[in-house]
């Protein structure tokens, strides 16, 4: 009995001994070792998120220097949808540089209009309602029910603001149905009756050298984010 009471407390002993020694093994490490290797870390964090904060910046810039180019909208034109080489098809909404005015004579051919401090010019952006070769023409025999018609056929646009009408005036008020000349389009505003478009004199057909590109994304206000690929197809309801 005694034995094994010696063995017993001679193993306790050596627990005791073993456990002190691991908390002074803990004890001994030095703080200040563990302080450096917390500041190297941070540091390093924040290089890393510095580079990436860099990089980030850099790819947005080159794809808006290179891709896409952004455009402040003012006015009401395009209300309600709005509050690259590739081919352009009606519906599409441009971006456009209105630096000059092209108008078409009485035999259908383009010219270049003489006008003085034109007040629209500026970047604006249309919806292309008809492309070069195509008949445009607006049937407002109906006053409250007006129509668009290209080639003929009257052309279905959800996306105009409800309640607005197509009025038949302004420079080419005597002239529908008139072709629009190849390498030009016709665009008009979807809010049609506060929409300075190709039917006003300050704008007219717009030459294919005059288009920035497609409108592809609205992304100001973020709550009113939207991307315009479908816009043509969408209700303005």
């Amino acid at each position: 009995m005694e034995e094994n009471n010696m063995i017993n407390t001679t193993e306790e002993e050596q627990d005791t001994v073993v456990t002190d020694a691991a908390e002074t093994t803990k004890e001994t490490v030095p703080e200040e070792n563990t302080k450096k290797f917390d500041k190297k870390q941070f540091v390093g964090d924040i290089l890393e998120i510095v580079e990436s904060t860099l990089v980030t910046v850099f790819v947005i810039v080159m794809i808006f220097t290179y891709l896409l180019h952004p455009v402040n909208i003012s006015g009401q034109s395009m209300e309600p949808t709005l509050h690259s080489d590739e081919s352009i098809d009606n519906g599409d909404i441009l971006v456009i540089d209105n630096n000059a005015v092209y108008l078409i004579d009485d035999n259908g051919e383009p010219y270049k209009a003489d006008i003085a401090n034109n007040p629209l010019d500026e970047c604006i952006i249309k919806r292309v309602i008809a492309c070069g070769g195509q008949e445009i023409d607006i049937d407002d025999s109906d006053p409250t029910n007006t129509k668009v018609l290209v080639d003929g056929k009257v052309v279905d646009e959800p996306y105009i603001m409800a309640g607005a009408n197509t009025a038949k005036s302004g420079a080419f008020a005597g002239k529908f149905p008139f072709t629009v000349p190849d390498g030009y389009y016709f665009v008009m505003g979807d809010n049609r009756e506060k929409s300075s478009d190709s039917r006003s004199g300050y704008v007219g057909l717009i030459k294919k050298d005059q288009v920035y590109g497609k409108a592809i994304v609205r992304y100001s206000p973020l709550s009113k984010f939207k991307m315009l690929f479908n816009s043509d197809k969408e209700s303005a309801n």
